[in-house]
Parts: structure tokens; C-alpha cells; sequence
């Protein structure tokens, strides 16, 4: 299974699954025009892709769906009616092409928001974001995976110094908001194994964060856990960069 994360923040998200001939992508939050020149630097016609899934409602998110209008959407609610809308219902496994996908209810301010485990017959990934706490059910279901696309959106104590107003604030911290480095790290050290190969964490603040310390948390845990090895790729996924898996 190879990925790519063409864009990942709160001003836009996308990410591309490739595995045994199928491809599909994850949200189109960024501008058509970041979209085309990604998928150019990439190499792969978004246009002969199996699919789009998408996550949640909200603007980073689905911005440039009508890019994708003509591929089969998959989504937990409609979406200005599409010709070939597809809708999934959670903790209902359905399949694309050599890859099986399980959408799972995350915990965000709007109607549904959907996490992914997807499956090739051979690894696991798991993308989450926009979720203020993982459940009991979901944390079973997303152990052991090869691969983690999985948010670390903000430090507390940099969220509190920002300018923002109190009410964001406290929707950001809540269980319907985003999760922290410290409260991702620690979901993320009791799910991995000895399997896991890439954790790329996601949904980064450029306000309330900072990539290096998102990914310096992590490996801080993992380290005083005697979980961390050499061979464990942990990365941080930036608003306007391209991260590829296989590179």
C-alpha cells in the first residue's frame, strides 16, 4: 500500500490511497488549482481514480468536490446531490476495488464526521482527523494498522495564547473539537504494534502548534514507553506540502 497526503490543515485536506491497481482519494478541502498541480507532481490522473471519500461537511474538507463530481462519491450524507453519490453507513464495511473500507463516527462539531480503516488484504491504514476523543469502539477497531494518517491538531497551552476567542477555544478542546499532540500521542502509542510502519500526524494548527513538536511528542512518548524503534517513520503532514509514503 503506498499514500500520499497532498494537503493536510485548516485550510485544506486530501489524501490519495494507492494499492494493487486501485486509487482513491480522501476529501478535497484545498483549491482546484492546488488539486491539479498536486496530482501533476504526483503523477496520477485524479480522473481515472476508483473513488473519493469524504470525511465531514465542513469547508477544508469538500471545497473542490465538484472537481471529483464525475468519480463515485462516498459519503455518511448527501452532497449537492451528486449524479454518483454513494452513501455509506457507519460501521458498515464496503469495498473499492481490492480495497475494503470501514467508516467509523468520529466526534466533531457537525451532522457526521467519518474516520477510515481501509484494508488491501495485506496492510492497514487508518486516517482520522477532525475528532475531540476516540471512543472505546473506535480504538479497537484501529489497533494494530500499518499505517496511521492520524491528527495532532494542537498544543494547549499554544491554543490558549492565541488570539482567538474564548468560544473557539473551548469548541477546539472539547470532545467535539480537535485532539491535542499529548492526547493523539497517547491513542496512537496503545494502538500501534510492531507492525505499524508510518504514523504521518495531521490536521496540524499553524496557529496553535508547531510540526516539530507535534512530531517531537510522539516519539517523546513512545521512547519513555520503550515503544520506539529506528525503523518507525513519524512525520508531520504540512498545509501546502505533498508527503508520499514510498519516498
Amino acid at each position: 500500500m503506498q499514500f500520499y497526503v497532498l494537503a493536510s490543515g485548516s485550510k485544506g485536506n486530501c489524501s490519495v490511497i494507492s494499492s494493487k491497481g486501485t486509487r482513491i482519494i480522501i476529501d478535497c478541502g484545498p483549491s482546484v488549482s492546488y488539486l491539479k498541480n498536486a496530482f501533476n507532481t504526483i503523477g496520477i490522473d485524479y480522473r481515472q481514480c476508483d473513488g473519493i471519500l469524504i470525511t465531514h461537511s465542513h469547508t477544508d474538507h469538500i471545497k473542490s468536490i465538484s472537481m471529483f463530481s464525475f468519480l463515485p462519491v462516498y459519503a455518511a450524507f448527501p452532497i449537492l446531490s451528486l449524479p454518483n453519490e454513494k452513501i455509506i453507513n457507519p460501521y458498515q464495511p464496503f469495498k473499492i476495488g481490492c480495497l475494503t473500507i470501514l467508516p467509523l463516527v468520529l466526534s466533531h462539531d457537525c451532522d457526521i464526521c467519518i474516520g477510515y480503516v481501509i484494508h488491501d488484504g495485506e496492510e492497514t491504514l487508518v486516517q482520522i482527523t477532525d475528532t475531540g476523543y476516540i471512543s472505546k469502539t473506535n480504538f479497537d477497531l484501529i489497533k494494530k494498522a500499518d499505517y496511521y494518517i492520524f491528527e495532532s491538531n494542537h498544543d494547549p497551552e499554544m491554543l490558549m495564547a492565541t488570539d482567538r476567542p474564548d468560544f473557539l477555544k473551548k469548541r477546539i478542546l472539547s470532545d467535539s473539537g480537535h485532539m491535542s499532540n499529548e492526547y493523539a500521542s497517547e491513542i496512537l502509542s496503545r494502538a500501534m504494534s510492531d507492525n505499524t510502519k508510518q504514523i504521518v500526524l495531521a490536521h496540524i494548527s499553524q496557529e496553535a502548534n508547531d510540526y516539530d513538536l507535534a512530531a517531537y511528542t510522539l516519539k517523546n512518548l513512545l521512547i519513555k514507553r520503550h515503544l520506539y524503534r529506528s525503523d518507525l517513520r513519524i512525520v508531520s503532514a504540512r498545509q501546502n506540502e505533498i508527503y508520499c509514503s514510498h519516498q
